[in-house]
């Protein structure tokens, strides 16, 4: 009896997908819950797993654009193939197990040149043309709706990070004996941007045609770059979760990006997005907003430079954090106390930890 592969539903809001990848290959034997294909859509990458055992018939090839519910190949009803034994490879006897050695073969002949390569067109060698998925296109059309559709101003500050850096020094060891995960620095971020949105609120509201919708929680997104794109899974109800309960998600969500097991519920809903371009080196950028969001955070590299205090120049490690708002929400008085608060809670950190840490 035949199983049909069909492409599964992966969100109300989805209809279809590109099969980016199929991980067997035609007349191949595959077990229950062997990868089969990974389905691409605008929003998620989901791989499919085979529904039952048998010999697979591929019925629609890679790249190729499928409906929801479509059937893209079947699995034929068969025994599963026999183990083939591994024969050792046989031993060879030396001189000194009795046996004479092989006079030495004649010298062959030397190989002939390798042919010259083919000629090769410029613009064939120059260019690769590769269709977008449709997460890239996502991306591409979201972000280009976020320019046109709101009045994004950015606004910059310096972060003196040494407060951080010694506090997670002195309670790493003790932070990870008891909770078993270690301390970063996007849980004290995640925790400054609750402060500052409590005393923002109008940052954690959004418009809605003609209305200002007034949000009343604090889902957090946090942007994580995958080799299909940019994400923003979602931190819900960070304003009651502790230190150690934000690292958990934090780590639970960056193992699904990299697994591609990341679902439309994990985006979905955030009023705030933070982006850590520091990670890839950058010092210094201008985020775009997540929309419907009003406010977005760019976190950058930690960076020693020298800096007066107390009318000295000493040298400290600083982060330039960058601000991106909807002008049309948050006029700039907000949007500059909201980053002046960030910097005073990230310089202060002890008072967040013992805030939102049990």
């Amino acid at each position: 009896m035949n199983v049909e592969i069909k492409v599964p539903a992966v969100g109300e809001s989805i209809s279809s997908g590109i099969i980016s990848l199929w991980h067997c290959q035609d007349g191949d034997y595959v077990r229950t819950g062997d990868l089969l294909f990974t389905l691409d859509t605008d929003k998620v990458s989901t791989e499919v797993a085979a529904p039952s055992a048998g010999v697979v018939r591929i019925q629609i090839p890679p790249d190729q654009e499928v409906k929801i519910g479509q059937v893209v190949g079947l699995i034929e009803e068969a025994p599963a193939p026999a183990e083939t034994p591994v024969e050792a490879p046989p031993v060879a006897a030396s001189p000194a197990q009795g046996v004479a050695p092989q006079a030495t073969p004649p010298e062959a002949p030397a190989a002939p040149s390798p042919p010259a390569p083919a000629e090769v067109k410029p613009q064939e060698r120059r260019v690769t043309r590769k269709k977008l998925s449709p997460l890239r296109k996502k991306i591409s059309t979201q972000l280009v709706s976020a320019q046109r559709n709101a009045a994004i101003l950015t606004t910059f500050n310096e972060c003196d990070m040494s407060a951080v850096l010694k506090l997670r020094s002195d309670i790493q060891e003790s932070f990870q004996a008891k909770f078993g995960i270690k301390l970063g620095f996007m849980s004290f971020f995640i925790k400054a941007v609750v402060d500052a949105l409590r005393d923002q609120p109008q940052i954690n509201s959004r418009l809605d045609g003609d209305e200002l919708v007034q949000n009343h929680f604090y889902d957090i997104g946090v942007a994580v770059g995958t080799e299909r794109g940019l994400i923003v899974p979602v931190i819900r109800d960070a304003d009651a979760k502790t230190f150690a309960e934000l690292e958990a998600d934090l780590a639970y969500y960056a193992k699904k990006a990299r697994e591609g097991a990341i679902t439309i519920e994990d985006l979905q809903g955030g009023v705030f997005t933070i982006s850590n371009g520091g990670v890839y080196g950058s010092l210094l950028s201008t985020p775009i907003l997540n929309p419907p969001q009003s406010g977005i955070l760019g976190m950058h590299k930690i960076q020693e430079r020298p800096v007066a205090v107390d009318g000295r120049v000493v040298i400290r490690p600083l982060m330039y954090l960058a601000l991106s708002y909807d002008h049309r929400v948050v006029d700039g008085k907000e949007a500059v106390t909201f980053l002046v608060r960030i910097k005073e809670a990230m310089e202060n950190p002890l008072r967040l930890f013992l805030g939102g840490q049990r």
